[in-house]
């Protein structure tokens, strides 16, 4: 009898607490409804962005197909001939792709080194100084190329690295360029040439992530600091960094992960014959023989081959600097 009573007792929890979930679940759904319902102006917006995510994003990834294939303009997905991992043994053989990978990553490396640190050097200079209209006016004026094109840009560097051009002229001026040349025309010249105006071009933009999180500092920081003693060079050190770190943090994994990806439009618009031994990048190498030569698939597997590159370096980059942040991930 003891026992029968504990089953029964045992059996009335069992369903009170069954009863109890379906409650809380039932209250979930209702607190879920009540606030989209509160919210369906904001999901409507949205609502397209989804969808041109999914038609122009996700559906053209079932394209990667195409790395397995011998596809041709005459093919489909389905009447192209399969060939496996053939695609990706010509790349592995093919001298001219390994020089694309390597200058990918030299001009990356470059563009890291210098453009990584040139925000946030600009963004504290900027920060620290008191004069209002003329801060408004630097930060005008380091924005501006920004919304340049390349084809504008990449005008105007052909025009001062001419052997006329403003370039020249410069070093005249202080008595060098005693023969000069063109610059473009000098493929040891490119990477340097790549690697500065590409950080002309973004430096300035770069800086309204730094600057935004050093609006948020709390100013009595800074107070507490001069009265301690502080000079400014030690208030930016122990002050200023430190308040940018996760913003670092997110740049500096962003940029790793972006390592073999290549200013396509720099690349075009800079390129020739002359220096392309040393400007000939993946993404100009893939345009030429996807494009140009009508070589989809192979084209196709060197584009897929870089994308798990780059996502490996993504979760490799965030995984050291979420050790440098004592555990907490910024993605």
């Amino acid at each position: 009898m003891e026992r029968k009573e504990r089953l029964i007792k045992g059996g009335f929890k069992k369903q009170s607490k069954m009863k109890t979930l379906t409650l809380e679940e039932d209250g979930v759904k209702r607190s879920w409804l009540k606030t989209f319902k509160q919210q369906w102006p904001l999901h409507a917006m949205v609502i397209p962005g989804i969808i041109f995510v999914i038609i122009f994003v996700y559906i053209p990834i079932y394209g990667l197909v195409m790395a397995f294939q011998r596809f041709t303009v005459m093919d489909t997905f389905g009447t192209a001939r399969w060939v496996g991992l053939e695609n990706f043994r010509i790349i592995l053989n093919d001298p001219f792709f390994w020089d694309s990978v390597w200058n990918t990553l030299g001009i990356s490396l470059m563009k890291m080194l210098f453009g990584f640190v040139a925000p946030i050097i600009l963004a504290v200079q900027i920060h620290e100084m008191k004069n209002g209209p003329l801060k408004k006016f630097i930060q005008s004026v380091s924005y501006l190329p920004h919304f340049l094109s390349w084809v504008i840009l990449g005008g105007m560097m052909i025009t001062w690295l001419s052997t006329n051009g403003l370039i020249n002229q410069i070093f005249q001026l202080f008595g060098g360029a005693q023969n000069p040349e063109n610059h473009l025309l000098n493929a040891n010249a490119y990477w340097l040439i790549a690697t500065l105006s590409d950080v002309w071009k973004n430096v300035g933009w770069g800086t309204i992530l730094y600057l935004a999180a050093l609006s948020n500092v709390d100013p009595t920081y800074y107070e507490a600091a001069k009265i301690d003693g502080a000079n400014r060079l030690q208030m930016i050190r122990h002050i200023t960094i430190p308040s940018l770190r996760l913003i670092i943090s997110l740049n500096f994994v962003l940029t790793v992960s972006g390592l073999l990806g290549s200013n396509l439009d720099q690349t075009l618009v800079l390129q020739n014959p002359v220096n392309q031994p040393a400007s000939e990048v993946i993404g100009s190498y893939v345009f030429r023989m996807g494009i140009v030569q009508g070589d989809f698939s192979y084209a196709t597997a060197v584009g897929l081959g870089t994308s798990i590159i780059a996502l490996i370096l993504l979760l490799t980059a965030n995984g050291v600097t979420k050790k440098l942040n004592d555990n907490e991930s910024i993605l």
